[in-house]
């Protein structure tokens, strides 16, 4: 015993190496082509597609200029709603009394749309929610910003950290619906990450498809008239003031991929949905999903010390799935960095590495490696033997 606490001493001074392994990829879905245009150039000041998935930007144009966003603001006022529901600190049940100054915001503010709620009134978080999204109503982003922080000012301080928590580098916020104001800005990468953050509440992001509803007997219809006409369109937010123009973020989900696009700065309606029309065709035809990885599934094994077994099985806990040109799957680059000493006893789910996929020399993937499966130790004998084999390497090397 004497003799093996001198080896598993000598063990611990072995430096931590990681090893590279090349693994293979799953072979490409059939029916590509290599055959990859140059994106469109649109007629907007600024513009991004992003796959929903990976984050992957895709088309991108003046994405990062700080641009004064109208009502895409609700975005943001929206996520907030979302976010407190699901850290349970309110219910869409609840009932909040309208103020004055929330059933003050009509059309004396030029440009303004409202959901038609009355001062002294109870409305359920829920309606109001609906009404900040299909409807646009700068009156129920009031009465949501009063209610969940206490006043606008407040409210806007609460926008700007769920910026700050979300990486939106270029935007910051002064109220909740859009209306001009000098310090009132954001960018189209900035929205486009923010929509990927909405899309994390299912429940409340099936809100943005709605076509219409009815509040106080008065009938309202989404302003994204790209619902209206592409059944593969299932959201999200239009947008427009003179400052502005008219923008629109939008989403939609073919074949298992889903593109979000945000355009903003263009001269109309048409020419915004037009030209988001025409930023997700090129996407959606010229890109193609792969589920590179299972989660789960195993990647790779590796060598294991001291444990009842000597090959440790590795692989991800979520699934891998990535956005790229369609041809170009086999130019798919997938290493293994894995940790080159691993001794027993592992648990399920640990990191012993990482995986890094790329295409082109651009890193696409940078995922964990993880255990897959526990692995105890193994007998005395069989520790002793793998630490003498461990000491003697170490010393060669």
């Amino acid at each position: 015993m004497k003799a093996f606490r001198m080896v598993i001493a000598a063990l611990a001074l072995l430096p931590a190496l990681v090893v590279a392994q090349t693994v293979p990829l799953p072979a490409p879905a059939a029916g590509s082509t290599a055959i990859v245009p140059s994106p469109p150039t649109l007629s907007a000041s600024s513009y991004i597609l992003m796959d929903a998935n990976s984050g992957r930007v895709l088309v991108e144009h003046n994405a990062d200029e700080r641009l004064p966003p109208a009502s895409l603001t609700k975005l943001m006022t929206s996520y907030v709603v979302s976010y407190e529901i699901a850290q349970g600190r309110v219910s869409g049940d609840d009932m909040v009394t309208i103020s004055k100054n929330a059933w003050s915001q009509n059309p004396v503010f030029r440009g303004s749309s409202l959901m038609w709620i009355e001062v002294g009134k109870q409305v359920s978080l829920h309606d109001l929610h609906v009404g900040i999204v299909v409807s646009s109503g700068n009156d129920a982003s009031v009465a949501v910003a009063e209610y969940l922080a206490g006043s606008e000012s407040a409210f806007a301080d609460v926008m700007n950290q769920h910026a700050e928590r979300l990486g939106l580098t270029n935007t910051h916020f002064v109220n909740s619906h859009g209306l001009p104001h000098p310090e009132h800005y954001t960018s189209a990468r900035d929205l486009a990450i923010l929509s990927r953050a909405i899309m994390e509440f299912p429940e409340e992001y099936d809100l943005y498809k709605m076509k219409e509803y009815t509040f106080n007997n008065i009938r309202q219809v989404n302003r994204n008239g790209l619902l209206f006409r592409d059944p593969t369109v299932d959201g999200l937010k239009t947008g427009h003031t003179n400052e502005a123009g008219y923008c629109l973020a939008a989403s939609a989900v073919r074949d298992g991929m889903r593109l979000i696009s945000v355009v903003m700065g263009t001269a109309s309606e048409s020419v915004r949905e037009r030209e988001t029309e025409q930023l997700l065709s090129y996407g959606f035809r010229y890109f193609q999903t792969h589920k590179v990885y299972e989660a789960g599934a195993q990647v790779s094994q590796t060598r294991i010390w001291g444990g009842e077994k000597d090959q440790l099985q590795l692989g991800v806990t979520d699934d891998v799935v990535l956005t790229i040109p369609r041809g170009r799957h086999g130019e798919l680059e997938a290493v293994m960095n894995v940790d080159q000493v691993i001794k027993a006893p592992v648990a399920a789910g640990e990191s012993y590495g990482e995986l890094v996929v790329s295409l082109g020399g651009e890193t696409l993937a940078t995922v964990p490696l993880v255990a897959i499966e526990a692995v105890e130790q193994g007998s005395i004998f069989k520790r002793i033997w793998d630490a003498l084999v461990l000491f003697v390497t170490g010393l060669l090397s």
